[in-house]
Formats: C-alpha cells, sequence, structure tokens
C-alpha cells in the first residue's frame, strides 16, 4: 500500500466514524457496497466495516467475512448516500 492509499484510508475510517455518528441513532445499521466480482449487494454493519478497513491498514489485505444474515436492505444505505447526508448536515449547520 503507498502512502496515498493509507492516507485514503485513514480518510475513509475517519468519514466512517461520522457516519456512523450522524446515521445509526435514525436507524441506519451499516454500508451497502455492490460488489464487481459477484454483482450482489453485500451489507456491512458499522463494526465490520471499520474492522475490515483497520485490517486492511494494518496489514495490507482484508480476510474473507460472513456476509450479514438476512439483512433488511432498508437498513443500510451506500457511501455516496453517506457523503451527501453529511455534506447536507454541514451545510445547514454552517447556514445557521
Amino acid at each position: 500500500m503507498d502512502d496515498d492509499e493509507r492516507t485514503e484510508l485513514v480518510s475513509d475510517l475517519s468519514d466512517l466514524a461520522v457516519y456512523q455518528a450522524l446515521l445509526e441513532h435514525r436507524g441506519v445499521r451499516g454500508i451497502v457496497v455492490d460488489c464487481g466480482e459477484c454483482q450482489e449487494p453485500h451489507y456491512h454493519d458499522w463494526a465490520l466495516l471499520r474492522a475490515s478497513l483497520e485490517q486492511l491498514l494494518a496489514d495490507g489485505h482484508m480476510r474473507p467475512h460472513e456476509p450479514a444474515f438476512d439483512p433488511n436492505p432498508g437498513a443500510y444505505v451506500s457511501w455516496e448516500y453517506c457523503r451527501g447526508y453529511a455534506d447536507g448536515v454541514t451545510a445547514t449547520e454552517s447556514a445557521r
């Protein structure tokens, strides 16, 4: 992993903490990622995604993990949704 990838990963972990703080109390359980390999959505609870990103940062790779059991797709949002939500909250706070 080069320095730019490491910096981006640290930024992603920081963003993830913000997204969880903003959305978990609203019933969002985590993030859904469309898998390019199997063409299926993968549902990651906040803690699982954090652990995976931390492992990638420490080891340079992630171990395979078990998918969420019978997830409720409505309880997961995309990374882009999280980013947009956080931007909206920031804009609203800045306008006050």
